[in-house]
């Protein structure tokens, strides 16, 4: 990297830092199967796992809290995410609640994703729904994603937009907090988690044991 390349990415860090700049990032993993059907079951697998939300809390080791809820703010059980229901993320080591909302659902032959971008709280359980309660701005997005490749199961979290939610009415009362989080924090645990989760989602943690 040149001496421009670095004062150019400083500068974007600084811009990322204020709220003024956004960042996508893409975390994946991959394994490869003995044969078409085995890969396809893995597949069938790897769609259960993505959307049982609520089980991506008891991954191993240091890891988010996720919890579904459905449109009315009631916890919910359920085995998929349907658009409309929200996901409540708390970071290991804070009481700070993260809400995302379920913009789509896709599923497909050998393809299955769900979107989510940062939100207010369901309306039942908040009185004030301007203020944004999550650490990046609304217009962030994570999408949740397996697909199979013939002998290869491969999943993904791709961040697009991720602005931090400092600025103006939407941060609220969090805009200090905010940017410690996003830039502290979850700079330095985004890989741990979505490693881990990608992971998860293709059965590595299987073949380890």
């Amino acid at each position: 990297m040149g001496l421009k390349d670095f004062f150019d990415k400083a500068k974007k860090e600084i811009k990322v830092l204020q709220g003024e700049e956004t960042k996508d990032k893409v975390f994946s993993n991959e394994q490869d199967f003995p044969d078409e059907a085995s890969a396809k079951e893995a597949f069938e697998r790897a769609k259960k796992k993505l959307f049982d939300v609520n089980l991506w809390t008891d991954l191993e080791g240091i890891n988010s809290t996720f919890e579904l809820y459905d449109p009315r703010g009631r916890k919910t059980t359920e085995p998929q995410p349907q658009v409309g229901y929200f996901v409540r993320i708390i970071l290991p080591g804070t009481e700070l609640e993260n809400w995302v909302d379920v913009s789509s659902v896709k599923e497909e032959e050998n393809m299955a994703e769900f979107t989510v971008h940062p939100s207010e709280k369901p309306q039942t359980l908040t009185d004030n729904d301007e203020v944004t309660e999550h650490f990046f701005t609304d217009e962030a997005s994570s999408t949740f994603r397996v697909v199979l490749e013939g002998k290869t199961l491969r999943a993904y979290e791709i961040g697009k937009n991720e602005r931090i939610n400092n600025q103006g009415e939407e941060a609220g009362d969090r805009k200090i907090m905010n940017t410690m989080i996003a830039e502290g924090g979850w700079a330095g645990f985004q890989d741990l988690q979505w490693e881990k989760l990608t992971r998860y989602l293709v059965h590595l943690e299987e073949a380890d044991h």
